[in-house]
C-alpha cells in the first residue's frame, strides 16, 4: 500500500464504546468508553473535525463521559452503517469498536449492541457491515480501517437459550475500489482481555500507545508492534489472546499468519519449558473436575482474588486450564496454591502425586515458571 498524505477533513470515524448491556450487570464491561474517548482524542489532535467523529457510547452506571455522544443501540448503529456513513464523502474511514463479541457458526464476528438481551442478542454482523462499506453505496472512503477490541469466542459454547438474530445490511453493487484493513484483538475462538482496575481493553490500550501521528498508518508496522506487545504479555502470563489482521484490497485478501495459542508438544522437538508446561496441563486435565465448568469455577474461587482478577477464562476445559496456569506461573507460590485447591476438591493419591511432580518439574525447569 503506497502511503499518501491525508487531509484531516477527509477522514470520517465511527467510534463505538459499549460498557453496559440490557442483558444485565453480568454483561457489563469496564473500559470501552474510556478507550473510545482516547481514540477520539487522537483523531481530534491530528485535526479531524469533531463533526467527522460519530461517537456512539453506552457508559456503565450512567456515568457522564463529558462529551456529546450518540446511543449505541442496534437501530442507531445499523443506521450509522446503512445511512450515516454512505451519506458522507471522504478518503479515509475509521471504525473503532470496543465491547462484547462472539463468532457465529458461519465464522462471522457479531458485535453486541447495548440493547442486547439473552433472549434477543441484538448485534452488528461485521461481514455484512463490511459488504455495505465496500459496495458502491459508499462514495469515496477508498481506505477503511477497523480496530475491533472484542472476543471471538464460539457462540455455541456459551449455551444461550436462543440463537443469534441475523441481518444482512443493504448494499450497493459490488465494486473493487476499497481497501479494508481490519485488526482484531483476538483470534478465532479467543477472548479479548480487559483490565478492570485500569478500566481499559488490553488490546485497545496497546493500539492507542502504538498509533503514530498519522491518520493512515502502515498497517503491517502497526500490527507487528501490537503483536510484539501482546506477545510480551502472553509470556508474562497476563493474556492468551493473539491479535489478527485482515487486509482486503481489490483483487487480493491477506490475513496474518495463524499462531497456535497452545503449549508446544511434549515430544522431543519441544523446548524444555514447553514440555514441562504440557505435562502440567495434562496433570490438571486428569482431574474430572477440570472438565466441568462449575467445578473449575469452584476451584478458581479458592485462589487469591488479586490473581483471579486478571485471569483469562474460557468455556473449553483445555483452553481454560492453559489460561489458569499461564496466569499463575508468574508467581510460583500460586501454583502451589492451585495444587492445594485441586487436592482439596479431589484427594485421589495417584493424581495428586503426578500433579505435585509436574509442578516441581515445571518450576525446576523454568525457575520462575517460564
Amino acid at each position: 500500500m503506497t502511503h499518501q498524505r491525508v487531509e484531516p477533513g477527509r477522514v470520517l470515524a465511527l467510534v463505538v464504546g459499549i460498557e453496559q448491556y440490557a442483558a444485565g450487570d453480568s454483561w457489563n464491561l469496564p473500559g470501552p468508553v474510556r478507550d473510545a474517548l482516547r481514540f477520539r482524542d487522537w483523531l481530534l489532535e491530528l485535526g479531524v473535525p469533531e463533526e467527522n467523529v460519530l461517537l456512539h457510547l453506552a457508559p456503565s452506571g450512567g456515568t457522564d463521559p463529558g462529551v456529546p455522544y450518540r446511543p449505541a443501540d442496534h437501530d442507531t448503529l445499523r443506521r450509522a452503517f446503512v445511512t450515516d456513513i454512505p451519506a458522507r464523502t471522504g478518503d479515509v474511514l475509521w471504525v473503532w469498536w470496543g465491547g462484547h463479541g462472539v463468532l457465529d457458526r458461519d465464522e462471522h464476528l457479531r458485535l453486541y449492541c447495548t440493547d442486547a438481551t439473552e433472549p434477543d442478542r441484538r448485534n452488528i454482523d461485521v461481514e455484512s457491515a463490511r459488504s455495505t462499506l465496500r459496495s458502491d453505496a459508499v462514495t469515496g472512503f477508498g481506505r477503511q480501517i477497523w480496530m475491533v477490541d472484542a472476543c471471538q469466542t464460539f457462540d455455541e459454547r456459551h449455551n444461550f437459550p436462543r440463537s443469534l438474530p441475523g441481518e444482512q445490511f443493504p448494499a450497493g453493487h459490488r465494486i473493487e475500489a476499497h481497501d479494508q484493513i481490519l485488526m482484531f484483538a483476538a483470534g478465532r475462538g479467543q477472548r479479548a482481555a480487559n483490565d478492570p482496575e485500569r478500566r481499559l481493553g488490553v488490546f485497545s490500550d496497546i493500539v492507542l500507545d502504538e498509533l503514530p501521528a498519522d491518520l493512515l498508518p502502515d498497517p503491517d508496522v502497526l500490527f507487528e508492534s501490537v503483536r510484539a506487545r501482546l506477545a510480551a504479555l502472553r509470556a508474562a502470563g497476563r493474556t492468551d489472546q493473539l491479535p489478527s489482521l485482515l487486509l482486503h484490497r481489490p483483487g487480493r485478501t491477506e490475513s496474518s499468519p495463524a499462531v497456535s495459542p497452545l503449549p508446544p508438544p511434549a515430544g522431543p522437538g519441544g523446548t524444555p519449558a514447553g514440555r514441562q508446561l504440557a505435562r502440567l496441563i495434562e496433570a490438571l486435565l486428569a482431574y474430572p473436575l477440570m472438565n466441568d465448568r462449575d467445578e473449575r469455577q469452584a476451584l478458581v474461587n479458592e485462589l487469591p482474588p488479586a490473581v483471579v482478577a486478571r485471569m483469562p477464562r474460557h468455556p473449553t476445559p483445555r483452553t481454560d486450564v492453559i489460561g489458569i496456569v499461564r496466569t499463575l506461573r508468574a508467581r510460583p507460590d500460586s501454583l502451589w496454591e492451585l495444587y492445594g485447591a485441586v487436592t482439596l476438591l479431589d484427594d485421589e493419591p495417584a493424581r495428586a502425586a503426578e500433579l505435585e511432580s509436574a509442578i516441581q518439574d515445571f518450576l525446576g525447569d523454568t525457575g520462575t515458571g517460564m
